[in-house]
This record gives C-alpha cells, structure tokens and sequence, in this order.
C-alpha cells in the first residue's frame, strides 16, 4: 500500500488578513502534530502519574517505531511496557534528582503530548483548568545491559499481531502525516536523549527529567556515598545548573555537514537554537499581543518567546508558546525577520500572528513565565514607540510617566516586529497605497 498523497497546502484561516496578503499556510511533512505538547506539564509528576495507565504508547527501538502497516505506527498500552518501566512518576522530579545513583541505568520514556479530540480519554484538573484528551507517550525498548531481557520481552510481544513490525528506513516518508508528525517528535527526543548521557561541562552523567525533555546534571550521586546507608556525596560545581543552559534541552538547529567527526554521534549536534518572538493581533486587527515578566521593571512589556522544540516547525512552535503563556489561541502565521542572540546563542526569529476569533481570552493559569499579558490598542502602542525605548536594565526615560507603556528600544526584534504591526505590515497593500510610518 502506498503513501496517501501529500498534499502540503494546509489551513485557510477565515477573515485572516496575512492570508489575503501571503496566502494560505503551508503544513509540510512531519510538522502538523495532532498533539498538544502542553509543556508546562512535563514537570507535573502527578499529571504524569494519571496520564500513563490511559496512554498510548509508541515503541521505538534503535530509532525504528513499531508499525502495523506500511503507512500507520502501532501503539501499546501501558500494561505492556509496566514490567520494563515499573512506575517512573511515583516520586517528584526534585526527589528523583535527589536520589539520583549513575550506576542505575533505566529506559527512556517521552511524553509527547494529548489528542485533545478524544476528550473523553483522560481528563486532569490544575490550577481551575481541565486539561482532556488521550495522552501519548513514546519508549526506547533498545536493550541496555541492566535491562536487556526485559526490554526483548517487551519488543517481542509487541511484535506477535500480523503485520506489526519495528519499520526500518533511513528516511521515512511513507507514513501517514498525522503519525509522521508524532514520530518526528518521538524520535527526536528519544535520540537527543541517547546522545546526550553525559554533561557536556563536566562529564558526569545525566539524568533525563520533564518527561524526556530534560536532562539534568544531578548536584548529588548515590554512587559515591561512602556506605550503603550514608548520604549521598555532592558533586563539583557545574554550570549546567545554573539558569537556562543549552546542554540541558534538545538541540533544534542545523546539523554540520559532513559531521566534525563522523564515527562520534555526539558531533551531530547543530547551533544556533531556533527561539521564536512574535507580535500577535488580536481578530479585529485593533490590539497586540503584549506580556510582561516578573523581573521586568513596572509598565515594561514585551512580545511574547519561546524556544522551538524539536519536530515542531516555527507556526506551530508561535501557536504553542502564545496559548502555554497566556491563553490566546494563534491562527495564520508569517515570518517577518530574523535576529541572532547570543545569550548564550540563540537564533531569533520573529513573527506575526493573528489571534482567532473567539480564542483571544487571556488565561496565565497554563504556563507561569508571565506575570501579566494584555491587549493593548494599537494606537497606545503607537505613542509608546515615539517615546524613548531602552533596555529593562537601564534607567528610566525622563519622559516616562508611572502607568505608561514601555518597550523594548529598537536594536531588539520584538521592538521591530511591534513597529511592523503598528505600520500595516499585515494589510493588503494596494499599488497606490502607501503606508504610513510613526
């Protein structure tokens, strides 16, 4: 059975302006993830804890997923895999660091996120928000030495029904695009992870957290304490621990090529990491999007941001982090330019969405990073820009006034992509049109 054809014309947002002007959005393969990743909940162990028992589970071994056709991945369920997997949530991310031991060696398992059109399957309550849908997750069965038996069992039984196989291809574009899609993210993760045992600024190993989408570079390890029942010893100091480090996430930029060297995987890994800013309008094209952090100084907003994950392309990575941080639900999306950060070394890029009708409500119970996010008209926008803009770390402008909007000064992107909203970029232009500069 072949491939059903791809047809990479995707969604045709109604009343959308940036479609009148740049025409529908293109969904390209391997994007288009009928998942909801909600990333803020990776770290939630008793969200975890109730997802697995309902879960569909996808089996990869040695990269290869478990298929039951030429076009469609299988799935397990969470009693097939218990055996190998025993109850990994039980304990909270902070404790399982705590008891950290490197002489322990386990499995790898990824949460990838709900299909929230079956809301039916699982439901999670948090913070007043209800959270359903049919969790997935995705396991490496690759036979380690601590678990080689178990893992062989758990890949053997899977593979009994007719048809049912571990798929191998160097690259795989027979797959329908929804399962395309979910295993790009599976395999993604399940391959950064295996690359990436060991801490890349200090060599020690790592433990993976945030349901495979973490490592970690544990401060303590049970393998040097001095007795079986004594404490367990700290480690030396390691930058890993400190802040936002890009040796602790994924890596989602461009591979080398050819690889510096090719027999080690570890020289796989690409720079810059792709970090997605945008200006989001709201439906009637009056207001924009703007957040504010808390150790932002008072009236000082900004564009919302947020790091692309891997197998997540740059319109859905805008959707994602918009609705996670602040409630409001992104149709079309354009690219409108690029910046390179280097703190520590980031690739900008900025873009411009539209808010869907109906979806423009602000809710900060999802995702914590804000502590406020409003829309603002385009006009107050308009005067902010006129005033003096400087950085959240300099004095204040002399002009300011307590109440009043500030923004980011014009040598950052999220200043640039405002002043693109505030001059018409999302309007159709006409040959005689000229549009009008603040």
């Amino acid at each position: 059975m072949n491939a059903l054809p791809f047809d990479a014309e995707g969604f045709d947002y109604p009343e959308s302006m940036l479609s009148r002007k740049f025409g529908r959005e293109v969904v390209n393969y391997f994007a288009g993830s009928p998942l909801n990743r909600v990333s803020f909940l990776r770290a939630s162990h008793p969200f975890l804890r109730a997802a697995l028992p309902s879960a569909r589970i996808l089996l990869l071994r040695e990269l290869a997923p478990l298929s039951s056709s030429a076009n469609n991945l299988a799935w397990v369920d969470y009693p097939s895999v218990s055996a190998l997997i025993g109850t990994p949530f039980d304990l909270e991310e902070a404790k399982l660091i705590e008891n950290f031991d490197s002489r322990t060696e386990t499995p790898t398992l990824v949460f990838l996120g709900l299909d929230e059109k079956v809301s039916d399957a699982f439901q999670f309550a948090r913070d007043g928000v209800t959270y359903t849908g049919q969790p997935y997750f995705a396991l490496d069965v690759t036979p380690r030495p601590q678990y080689s038996s178990i893992a062989e069992a758990v890949a053997e039984a899977a593979t009994t029904s007719d048809g049912t196989h571990f798929r191998q291809a160097r690259l795989d574009l027979d797959l329908i695009p929804s399962d395309a899609a979910i295993l790009a993210h599976a395999r993604s993760l399940l391959d950064w992870n295996s690359r990436n045992q060991f801490c890349a600024a200090c060599g020690a190993r790592t433990l993976s957290v945030h349901a495979g989408a973490k490592r970690t570079c544990p401060p303590f390890d049970r393998a040097l304490q001095t007795s079986p029942d004594g404490p367990s010893l700290e480690r030396p100091a390691c930058i890993a621990r400190k802040g936002v480090q890009n040796i602790s996430f994924p890596r989602t930029g461009t591979v080398p090529s050819p690889p510096l060297n090719p027999t080690c995987t570890a020289d796989k890994e690409g720079l810059p990491d792709p970090t997605v800013i945008m200006a989001i309008l709201s439906p009637t094209h009056t207001h924009i999007l703007l957040g504010r952090q808390r150790r932002w100084p008072a009236d000082f907003y900004s564009t919302l941001a947020g790091f692309c994950e891997p197998a997540e392309s740059l319109d859905e990575a805008v959707r994602r982090e918009t609705w996670e941080e602040s409630g409001v639900r992104v149709g079309r999306v354009v690219i409108h330019s690029t910046q390179p950060w280097p703190y520590p070394a980031n690739l900008m890029i900025g873009a411009i969405g539209e808010a869907l009708v109906g979806g423009d409500e602000i809710v900060l119970h999802h995702d914590p990073e804000l502590v406020d996010a409003r829309w603002f008209p385009l006009e107050e926008v308009r005067l902010a820009l006129k005033k003096a803009t400087i950085g959240i770390y300099e004095t204040v402008p002399v002009d300011h006034k307590e109440g009043d909007l500030r923004l980011p000064p014009a040598t950052a992107i999220a200043h640039q992509l405002v002043l693109a909203v505030v001059n018409g970029f999302h309007l159709p232009i006409l040959a005689s049109d000229s549009v009008a500069k603040i």
